[in-house]
């Protein structure tokens, strides 16, 4: 389950505030930005790596298991 506060939050910290200035730091459509700001989308391995590389957030932060995933684990 993507977690979007988490970007948000870290994007905030760097100074980015809106959806465009997040597709300005990763190089990424703005619509792009707009779905992942808004958690209308989860971020693909290679913007998950973009994003690890310039808001120093690892893809384990962002993407947390569902719960019943952890459920069925236990």
């Amino acid at each position: 389950m993507y977690d979007r506060s988490v970007l948000v939050t870290a994007a905030a910290a760097m100074g980015d505030r809106r959806p465009v200035d997040l597709a300005t730091r990763l190089g990424v459509a703005r619509n792009t930005a707009w779905r992942l700001w808004h958690g209308k989308t989860a971020p693909s391995a290679l913007l998950a790596a973009a994003v690890e590389q310039h808001y120093g957030i690892s893809a384990r932060q962002l993407i947390q298991p569902a719960p019943e995933v952890e459920q069925a684990a236990a």
